[in-house]
């Protein structure tokens, strides 16, 4: 595990407690990347490792630079009870999937972009897709030393098709006022998508 793996593995713990599960998925031409599981009471936590260890790159530069750009890890948050907890964490491989999005497509992940998964977050899942919203509430970001820039722990909320589509028109910032105003609980596993009139 690379240094910034290693502070990056701190930083969740010291925000998020000792993780009660972990797991690995390495796709070919790519690093590994584990996904950790942290439950509290009936909420349950899935946290990437892996992601920052390589900085993002605009995928139209001729070369990566190794050590200047975005890092991130990512995050979901789901509550338990609706869907049982083996089924939750089969959420697992498409979260390492975007994880590795950075290496495999030159994509960089950054708040209110969105990210497809091509099928359900997890089986019987109504979202296909989730939107990246802004860090620093759940895990503060990790400052790394120069010219390193800080590792930033992107929450990503759940999205219905439908959801993603308006979001793809009308932008994120309009689809979270949407989904504040009628208190959606972006939380639960089986939600139903937001009114969208």
């Amino acid at each position: 595990m690379s240094d910034v793996l290693q502070l990056v593995d701190a930083r969740l713990r010291t925000a998020l407690g000792e993780p009660d599960a972990r797991a690995a998925v390495t796709f070919l031409g790519t690093d590994r990347i584990e996904v950790l599981r942290f439950t509290d009471g009936d909420v349950v936590r899935y946290a990437t490792l892996g992601m920052s260890a390589q900085p993002m790159s605009d995928p139209t530069a001729v070369l990566a630079d190794p050590v200047r750009g975005p890092r991130a890890e990512l995050l979901i948050t789901v509550r338990l009870g609706r869907v049982a907890g083996a089924d939750l964490d089969k959420v697992l491989r498409p979260l390492a999937v975007l994880a590795a999005s950075p290496q495999v497509e030159g994509v960089i992940v950054a708040p209110g972009g969105s990210l497809d998964v091509g099928g359900p977050l997890w089986p019987g899942a109504p979202f296909t897709s989730v939107l990246v919203a802004e860090p620093g509430g759940l895990v503060e970001d990790l400052t790394l030393d120069e010219p390193m820039d800080p590792v930033r722990f992107l929450p990503l909320l759940p999205m219905t098709p439908n959801e993603a589509a308006w979001k793809r028109v009308h932008g994120a910032a309009q689809l979270q006022e949407r989904w504040l105003r009628h208190g959606t609980d972006l939380r639960d596993p089986l939600r139903a998508g937001v009114p969208l009139d």
